[in-house]
């Protein structure tokens, strides 16, 4: 028979396998001098991300990047996630960049680079995604308020993340609100609170509710306040022009009425009596075209709205026609002036006053003083008259200065002494010396005596 061959035996596969790897691993680079870099990303939700794995002397190691679940986006330029988002944006020995489109919440995490070296080298990245607030709503107790009522505002940003800054403006002055934040898992609910107490300066004025969150910029909504008040009212003087009001003039007011809503009713009469029958009025405008003492008294401008009544007050004084003073028949000597010798007859009394029924209706600007022609003529008499007065108390003053120097200067003391006392009876004149010279040696006799 002939001999049986035997067959040659194989490898089994898992020794290949090994001796494989085995032949890999003594390929691989030591990793020596060799620094693997990467850097965090923030992004917000929609937006593109960019994650970059860069090899600082590469040596032509494999570069790898894995997800936070530790699954492979990109081995080298290859892509084995299937995931489309993730795009390769470049690749070389020393760099690996990716980018992630249309980011959302759940891609926030650690990223990893890997390089294959010996030891391998790891090193993450975070990428954290902003959300901005989903929605902002402003919420006003009510549309319409009336001037002095207090109105409360809510603004509420709706699924932050993070937690969003509410700020409050009205018109171009920053407000202070009160915050409450809520979380709801990863998303934060901010709302805020102010309270106003509205004027009528403040109806058109924006009240804004402004968002700061580093997702967003230049969010805001605002209300216009509409805010209501009662009516309110100047009266001017419109005739005359200036100068106080005389008889005879041509008088005529006009009553400006301001109001929201629109007031509906203006109406002028007298507050102290009925009105003359001369008296014209024409809706806002009073009239009177011949002015006497008998119109003298209190006109008031009325005017109302759904809010409320207002009015104002205008005293009327009618003073006499303007008159000449006749020319001075003294002779004193007066100092020259000047001034104007014209005067009236009238007293300075006030001929106009606008009397507001409230403090918030009193409008200096409006009210214009009639008196001023009428102060400046009693003025300028006035000086005149002092001036003349002052110059007859200093003429009379010197006059009585000259009078008492000359009587003084004509009445000097006599003296009369003892020292010449029996000369006057001596017969000659060496009679009354001898006489006189006796009487000397007394000294105690010896007298003064002034008168």
């Amino acid at each position: 028979p002939s001999p049986s061959r035997t067959a040659p035996r194989r490898p089994p596969a898992a020794l290949l396998l090994l001796a494989l790897a085995a032949a890999a691993a003594s390929l691989l680079p030591t990793g020596e001098g060799q620094n693997l870099f990467t850097e965090d990303v923030t992004v917000v939700e929609g937006d593109v991300a960019t994650i970059s794995c860069r090899v600082k002397n590469s040596d032509d190691s494999v570069i790898q990047l894995l997800n936070p679940n530790r699954q492979t986006i990109y081995f080298r330029d290859f892509r084995p996630l299937k995931d489309s988002r993730f795009q390769l944006v470049n690749f070389s020995n020393s760099e690996l960049k990716v980018s992630l489109t249309n980011v959302s919440i759940s891609d926030e995490g650690r990223y990893f680079c890997q390089l294959y070296t010996d030891p391998p080298q790891e090193i993450f990245m975070t990428i954290t995604v902003l959300v901005p607030p989903r929605n902002l709503v402003l919420d006003i107790q009510k549309d319409t308020v009336v001037e002095g009522e207090e109105i409360e505002l809510n603004c509420t940003a709706m699924a932050s993340r993070p937690a969003t800054t509410i700020k409050w403006y009205k018109g171009s002055k920053e407000l202070t609100g009160k915050s409450e934040v809520e979380q709801w898992s990863d998303m934060y609910t901010v709302t805020s609170q102010i309270s106003l107490t509205v004027r009528r300066e403040d109806d058109g004025v924006p009240v804004v509710c402004e968002v700061d969150h580093p997702a967003v910029k230049d969010l805001q909504t605002k209300h216009y306040l509409d805010v209501m008040y009662k009516p309110q009212i100047r009266v001017s003087q419109i005739l005359p022009a200036s100068g106080p009001t005389r008889e005879g003039d041509l008088l005529d007011l006009l009553c400006q009425v301001e109001g929201k809503p629109e007031p509906t009713d203006t109406t002028w009469f007298r507050v102290d009596d009925e009105m003359p029958a001369h008296v014209i009025v024409s809706g806002s405008n009073l009239h009177i075209s011949s002015l006497n003492k008998s119109d003298n008294g209190t006109y008031r401008c009325e005017a109302s709205n759904e809010v409320g009544k207002s009015f104002v007050d205008y005293m009327l004084y009618v003073y006499d026609p303007l008159t000449t003073l006749p020319p001075p028949t003294t002779t004193a000597i007066i100092p020259t002036s000047t001034a104007d010798t014209t005067a009236t007859t009238e007293p300075a009394v006030h001929g106009f006053t606008q009397l507001p029924n409230s403090a918030e209706e009193l409008d200096y600007g409006d009210l214009s003083d009639s008196r001023a022609g009428e102060e400046s003529v009693i003025t300028v008499v006035d000086h005149a008259v002092i001036g003349g007065v002052v110059a007859v108390v200093v003429f009379a003053m010197l006059c009585l200065l000259i009078i008492l120097g000359r009587y003084f200067a004509r009445h000097k003391g006599t003296y009369f002494t003892h020292e010449a006392k029996g000369a006057d009876d001596a017969a000659d004149a060496d009679t009354a010396i001898i006489n006189a010279e006796g009487g000397q040696n007394n000294s105690e006799e010896k007298k003064e005596y002034f008168i």
